[in-house]
């Protein structure tokens, strides 16, 4: 199954429907990152580097997580990479995530549970969820600047002021969170990186797994929902030893219904692979 998901292939040109909403955001207008990410350790291994705050990456190199927007090449290219900065309040820079650990409050202008979502993608489920949780807040880290547009519009357009999304690299999140900062977890149709040669990309990896277990608040919940069975299977194998407990699993979200009745929000992917008639798979866990 070939797939256009955060990381995967690089893209020349601007696509014909670049500018659309039902886009997924693959154009990036810039080299693909794995160019500069191919030395990843394997799954499991001890993180390859730390990042500039001295806190370590989950499994990765120096990356472009803060590259700042006038180091990119061929910018013209891309009408996002800059254009994305104009969508603010809801669109957060990279350089401001950093700044905010431990104090995440303030990009909200008010105290609330911190409920966080990686690679929201088109902001489908992040403004869904903002919408339907307004006492919370809700934060997306995403790295495609096209889809950190398509999010930040989504907030806008459902009136969502508790609703935030950065530019980072998901594999540098130590950067972004202090302990137990984090109230609630969601991951949606990570990239699945079928093949074995390409598994060491993977986010649903054992240091992202360590890295839970820190940022995530005691009784704080993951919440995961893939597309890609053999990534989750491997990923709860690789959590049996941390305090992580599985709440529940469901391998058939569309047969079975959302293991969370109405609160819930079916996102972009999980649309198409309803329409196929493959499943999802969907699992909660609990942070001990």
């Amino acid at each position: 199954m070939s797939d256009k998901r955060e990381g995967n292939v690089p893209t020349p040109g601007i696509p014909d429907d670049a500018f659309d909403d039902s886009f997924d955001g693959s154009f990036d207008g810039t080299p693909d990152d794995t160019e500069e990410t191919e030395k990843v350790e394997p799954v499991g291994a001890p993180p390859a580097g730390s990042s500039s705050s001295g806190r370590p990456s989950l499994g990765r190199p120096t990356s472009m997580r803060i590259r700042a927007v006038e180091d990119y090449p061929d910018q013209e290219l891309n009408p996002y990479l800059r254009g994305h900065l104009d969508h603010k309040p809801e669109v957060l820079a990279a350089e401001e995530g950093k700044a905010l650990r431990g104090h995440w409050q303030d990009a909200f202008l008010r105290p609330a549970p911190l409920h966080v979502e990686i690679g929201p993608g088109n902001g489908f489920f992040l403004s869904g969820m903002a919408a339907r949780h307004p006492e919370r807040n809700w934060l997306g880290i995403e790295i495609r600047f096209k889809r950190v547009v398509l999010t930040a519009r989504k907030l806008r357009a459902a009136g969502c002021e508790n609703g935030r999304v950065l530019r980072y690299d998901a594999h540098y999140l130590d950067d972004l969170f202090a302990p137990g900062e984090i109230a609630a977890l969601y991951v949606n149709h990570p990239d699945p990186w079928e093949k074995d040669k390409r598994a060491k990309h993977r986010l649903l990896r054992r240091p992202f797994a360590e890295w839970i277990c820190r940022a995530v608040a005691s009784g704080g919940l993951v919440r995961i929902k893939t597309d890609y069975r053999p990534n989750l299977d491997d990923f709860l194998a690789l959590c049996h030893d941390l305090p992580l407990r599985v709440d529940f699993r469901c391998d058939d979200i569309a047969a079975e219904g959302s293991p969370w009745g109405d609160d819930d929000v079916r996102t972009n992917y999980q649309g198409k692979f309803d329409e196929r008639g493959e499943p999802v798979y969907g699992v909660q866990l609990t942070v001990l």
